[in-house]
C-alpha cells in the first residue's frame, strides 16, 4: 500500500507552472530556433561575470557561502540598505514561496490579480492557501480592486508584480506608495520587481517598513536566468524569519560569483535596458504595421493583441511549427495576446520575417 500524501498535495492539479523550450522541442521532435518565450535576456550576461563563473567552476568541490555574505554586501551599498535586511534564494520563485510558508496557514486568503506571474499562485497553492484574484483594468494590476480584496477577504498576502508579467504593464511609485498605505493591518505586500531595471523608476525602498518584501533578480536584465539567483529586500525580522526555513546551501558558488561581478559592472545593465528599448520600439511598430496593437510595455518582452484568444493558440502553434517559442497569457482579458521575448537585432529580424508569413497564413 502507498503511504498517503497530504490533503494538500493530492488535492493539487497535475499542472507545471512553466512548460519550458526544452520540453517542447522533445514532444515536437523539432528544435527551437528562437527561444522568445521565457524573457530570458537574449543579450547574456557581463563579461565580467561569465569570467568570474569561469574562476570559481574550478573550485565546486567546495560548499558555497550560506550567507552569500559578499553578493549582499555589494546589494547594501548599492540599494543604502543593511545587509541583515537582504536574503538570497535561488531564484524568486523559491523566494515566493518561502514568503508563503512565513505568512500563510493551510484556508487563508491570498489577494492577486488573475493572470499575474503564475508561480506565485503555485507556490501558494503548495501550502493550502485560498485566492481571492482580481481582474486586470485597462490591461494593468487594478490596485483599488486589489486592496479591497484583500481587505474584504482578510488576506494575508497581496501580490503584486510591478512591471506586470504577463503585460508589461508599470505603477508608478506614487501608485504602490498608496498601494502600502491601504494595506490591512495583517497583510503583507510580495512586491515582485523582476523587471524593475527596465521601468523609468522604483518605489524608494525603506526596509524598516514590516508590510512590504521586495523581490528582485538576476535572472532578466543581469542575464543569468539559469544560475538561480534572486533577493529579498525587506524588514530584518522578515529576514531572520525566512533564514530559518530556507535552504542554506541554494544559492551555489558559481550562482554568486556571477552575481557579485555583475553588480560590479557598472555598464551591462543599462546597456541591456537601453538594447531592449530599442527592441521594444521595433517590435510596437512592426505590429502595428501588420494590423496588430501592442501593450505599453515596461519590461524585456511586448504583450500583444491578436484579437482573439484562438487565433492567440493558432499564432504559437504556427510559430512553435517555425522553431520560434513565444508564450501567451492564459486568462482574461489577456488571453487573446501573445508575448514576445525583446531578441537581439539579428533575432528580431528573423523572427518578423517568420511572424509576417505564419500571421498572414492565419
Amino acid at each position: 500500500m502507498r503511504p498517503p500524501h497530504t490533503s494538500i498535495v493530492a488535492n493539487l492539479p497535475a499542472a507545471t507552472p512553466f512548460v519550458g523550450p526544452e520540453t517542447l522541442e522533445r514532444r515536437t521532435n523539432r528544435q527551437i530556433e528562437l527561444r522568445l518565450g521565457a524573457n530570458e535576456s537574449p543579450f547574456g550576461p557581463s563579461p565580467l561575470a561569465i569570467e568570474a563563473v569561469k574562476r570559481v567552476a574550478e573550485c565546486t568541490q567546495n560548499y558555497c557561502d550560506p550567507e552569500g555574505y559578499l553578493v549582499r554586501q555589494e546589494l547594501s551599498r548599492q540599494l543604502a540598505v543593511p545587509m541583515e535586511c537582504i536574503v538570497l534564494g535561488a531564484g524568486i520563485d523559491e523566494l515566493l514561496a518561502l514568503c508563503c510558508r512565513l505568512f500563510v496557514e493551510p484556508g487563508d486568503v491570498v489577494a492577486t490579480t488573475l493572470g499575474s506571474y503564475p508561480t506565485f499562485e503555485y507556490g501558494a497553492s503548495g501550502i493550502g492557501a485560498t485566492f481571492s484574484r482580481t481582474r486586470y483594468l485597462a490591461e494593468a494590476p487594478d490596485l483599488e480592486a486589489l486592496i479591497e480584496a484583500a481587505t474584504k477577504e482578510s488576506a494575508k498576502i497581496l501580490y503584486l508584480a510591478n512591471p506586470d508579467n504577463p503585460s508589461g504593464a508599470w505603477h508608478h511609485a506614487d501608485a504602490i506608495q498608496w498601494l502600502v498605505s491601504r494595506l490591512p493591518s495583517d497583510c503583507v505586500l510580495l512586491l515582485d520587481e523582476a523587471y524593475f531595471e527596465f521601468a523609468p523608476e522604483a518605489a524608494p525602498i525603506d526596509p524598516d517598513d514590516p508590510r512590504v518584501i521586495r523581490l528582485r533578480t538576476f535572472s532578466k536584465a543581469h542575464g543569468m536566468a539559469g544560475l538561480r539567483i534572486a533577493y529579498v529586500v525587506a524588514h530584518e525580522d522578515h529576514v531572520q524569519a525566512i533564514n530559518k526555513i530556507r535552504f542554506h546551501f541554494g544559492v551555489n558558488s558559481i550562482a554568486q560569483a556571477g552575481a557579485l561581478a555583475s553588480l560590479n559592472d557598472p555598464y551591462h545593465v543599462p546597456w541591456v535596458v537601453a538594447q531592449s528599448a530599442i527592441g521594444r520600439l521595433e517590435i510596437d511598430e512592426f505590429v502595428s504595421h501588420l494590423g496588430l496593437r501592442p501593450l505599453p510595455s515596461h519590461t524585456n518582452f511586448v504583450a500583444v493583441d491578436v484579437g482573439s484568444k484562438a487565433r492567440a493558440e493558432s499564432i504559437l502553434t504556427s510559430l512553435l511549427q517555425e522553431g520560434v517559442f513565444i508564450r501567451k497569457p492564459g486568462l482574461p482579458p489577456l488571453d487573446g495576446c501573445i508575448r514576445i521575448t525583446i531578441g537581439r537585432p539579428e533575432q528580431r529580424e528573423r523572427f518578423a520575417e517568420v511572424f509576417e508569413r505564419v500571421l498572414r497564413a492565419q
